[in-house]
């Protein structure tokens, strides 16, 4: 057995003991016909509101769990030069073949977020869609750390993520007990004011419930998801 000689040795061991394996992912992006609202290639409403809004318009964007790539080909559309990571290789596969559809090109990154060797204040936008809510809490500091050294000044980091007892998921388990009962139980809940106090060094922008959107919508919006967008102003 590996010893823990230093605070990284423990971070990865409780990695291995609450995070989901990769096989985990590729099996469950290997379907691509499984009935999966989020496999839908439509953009989030949220993040189509954000335009709407004029909160964004173009530049550099860096996605966190990218998924089949709905949100990165959205925002590649729109004018954002994207990196999207993914942790599961076949989620990426599928990202590539809907980009080669559409005739349009996103640098796909096949790595854990915390692994990243991101470069400071790169980044226009920092966008999460469903990553957050699977990261248990000993990694909130670096999670934190990344949206920090990645976003540039004034520039925006939004969420989705599940809400607390959801209809979706969303487990209302104390940080603690995530240790005491070694599980996410498939992914932590969220309330408003949990993600303002966890994200208290950006100016909170706006949270909400995610709009539920009819399925003839060119946009996804299901209930049981909160959506949050941050500014970073330090």
């Amino acid at each position: 057995m590996a010893n823990i000689n230093n605070y990284e040795d423990l971070k990865n061991m409780l990695d291995n003991l609450l995070r989901e394996p990769e096989q985990f992912w590729d099996e469950f992006y290997s379907d691509r016909e499984k009935s999966i609202p989020f496999f839908e290639n439509k953009p989030d409403e949220n993040l189509v509101s954000y335009f709407n809004q004029q909160l964004l318009n173009s530049g550099n964007a860096l996605e966190l769990g990218c998924g089949p790539g709905r949100n990165a080909i959205y925002l590649t559309e729109k004018g954002y030069k994207v990196d999207a990571v993914d942790l599961s290789i076949e989620s990426l596969k599928w990202a590539r073949d809907r980009t080669i559809e559409k005739n349009i090109t996103i640098n796909f990154i096949n790595q854990n977020i915390f692994d990243l060797n991101i470069e400071e204040s790169k980044y226009d936008l920092v966008y999460d869609s469903g990553c957050f809510h699977h990261i248990a809490p000993h990694r909130r500091m670096d999670y934190i750390d990344l949206i920090k050294k990645s976003l540039k000044q004034n520039c925006y980091f939004a969420i989705n993520c599940f809400i607390e007892d959801g209809p979706i998921g969303g487990s209302s388990i104390s940080d603690w007990e995530v240790y005491s009962i070694k599980s996410l139980r498939g992914g932590l809940g969220f309330t408003e004011e949990k993600l303002r106090r966890i994200f208290q060094d950006f100016e909170c922008v706006e949270v909400r419930n995610m709009r539920v959107a009819e399925s003839n919508e060119p946009v996804f919006g299901v209930d049981g998801l909160l959506t949050a967008i941050f500014q970073k102003k330090f």
